[in-house]
């Protein structure tokens, strides 16, 4: 019962931000397991090797896209069953649900070391960067059921009142990630396998503490016989399908931004682009980390039928969001500078393109973050289909449109400024769906 008074405390801005502010600074460290392999990489094997990271960004958002579809559209479906105090028929549900990630998991892995090769023997890149490609996925693929149970178990512990756990997790993945990649680059000279290997080990941490905690009869959620209820997955397959598109598009994205940059500044703009995907998605990361962490609150008010908190608790978050967003846009302008500088050194012409790059990709973070928080309302509210529509359009669509015009019109300013043009646009959807659905769910 004491897991379940978190939700019955008065919704003020402390009471979220307890729940919140463990999930924002465990994206935070989440964001260090790519960033952390860019930064050896770069500065200890070379740019090549950072361009190949970023070029098998597709193939491993693929993998991204499977997880996320199913933990957050799972834990949304849960969360609400637990809300209604069906409690027993939600554990049966969540364990169904892991072994369903564990088969995923093993299917995507096999499927990946065959397409691999073709798939960057088409891609017309000089042999070491081709080398690098295979030489990182290959290794990564090895731990891609863990990478699926990592961001599940990321979530279910957030939804079990564990999200302090969550963070240690998070955080001891990424100190863990970030010392094999100084022992296995620069001690033992594995190169760009051994920052595949460090990551998939640092993923592995959550993955494993999560079939510990769960194990144990003592949690809110906990490993229990399995109930076959192809409903439950169809329902959290469709519930997530807007993260998983999200998820998915990115890798389509960033596959066009790879081609687009390739033709306007070569390699050292694919490595430009990396630089700036870092930046972006450690800043992003804040958003989408408060999203996770009142999701779980969302669906269990839903569930209750208490549209008075859930009210409140909207209109705190979007004052968040808010406060969230100047203060990142503010330090991605002050900070340009010395956060490429971590990648690239001033004399390397990818230090002057990503700087450049990074003042007007800044734009984007006064509105993505609520982007992100409006797919994950609606997820959270068992609304997949507006949730899904919100985030093919912001995350594919717009972008599209954008990366077709803009670059032809303006050139290489066109690439940077695709992104923030995309998100202006998602904007007007969003506002457009939070108006049209505020008295269906009374927030």
């Amino acid at each position: 019962m004491g897991h379940e008074n978190v939700y019955a405390k008065p919704v003020t801005l402390g009471n979220i931000l307890k729940f919140a502010v463990p999930t924002i600074a465990m994206t935070v460290f989440m964001s260090f397991y790519t960033m952390v392999d860019g930064l050896f990489v770069s500065n200890l094997i070379g740019t090549d090797a950072l361009s190949a990271i970023n070029l098998t960004a597709p193939v491993i958002q693929l993998v991204t896209a499977v997880s996320t579809m199913l933990a957050t559209g799972g834990s949304a479906v849960i969360m609400k069953k637990m809300g209604e105090q069906k409690n027993q028929e939600a554990k049966e549900d969540f364990t169904f649900l892991i072994l369903v990630n564990i088969v995923a998991g093993g299917v995507m892995c096999i499927l990946g070391y065959m397409a691999m090769g073709p798939v960057f023997a088409g891609m017309n890149l000089s042999a070491d960067v081709e080398r690098y490609c295979i030489q990182y996925l290959s290794r990564y693929l090895v731990f891609t059921v863990p990478i699926l149970l990592m961001n599940n178990f990321t979530l279910y512990m957030i939804a079990s009142g564990k999200a302090a756990l969550s963070f240690v997790c998070s955080v001891a993945g990424g100190v863990l990630n970030m010392a094999l990649d100084y022992v296995f680059i620069a001690e033992l000279g594995m190169g760009i396998r051994g920052a595949a290997v460090a990551t998939g080990l640092g993923y592995s941490v959550t993955a494993v503490a999560g079939l510990i905690v769960f194990g144990r009869k003592t949690s809110l959620l906990h490993f229990t016989k399995p109930a076959l209820r192809l409903k439950v997955l169809a329902g959290a397959a469709a519930n997530g399908s807007s993260e998983m598109a999200t998820a998915l598009v990115t890798g389509i994205i960033t596959m066009m931004f790879n081609w687009t940059m390739l033709a306007f500044a070569g390699e050292d703009g694919v490595a430009a682009v990396t630089i700036i995907m870092y930046v972006l998605m450690f800043t992003s990361s804040l958003y989408t980390g408060y999203s996770y962490g009142v999701a779980p609150m969302l669906s269990f008010y839903y569930g209750e039928g208490n549209h008075e908190k859930l009210k409140a608790l909207v209109l705190v978050s979007l004052k968040v969001i808010a406060c969230i967003s100047a203060a990142t846009a503010a330090a991605s302008l002050l900070l340009t500078e010395p956060l490429v500088s971590v990648f690239s050194r001033p004399d390397n012409p990818v230090y002057g393109l990503a700087v450049s790059g990074n003042r007007i990709c800044t734009a984007t973070l006064l509105f993505i973050g609520f982007n992100i928080f409006a797919s994950g309302m609606f997820t959270a509210l068992s609304n997949g289909a507006v949730s899904a529509v919100l985030a093919f359009s912001r995350s594919f669509v717009f972008m599209l449109i954008t990366m077709l015009v803009l670059p032809r019109l303006l050139g290489l300013n066109g690439i940077w400024l695709a992104t923030p043009a995309a998100e202006i646009m998602a904007l007007g959807m969003s506002a457009f769906m939070f108006v049209k659905y505020r008295g269906r769910y009374g927030y």
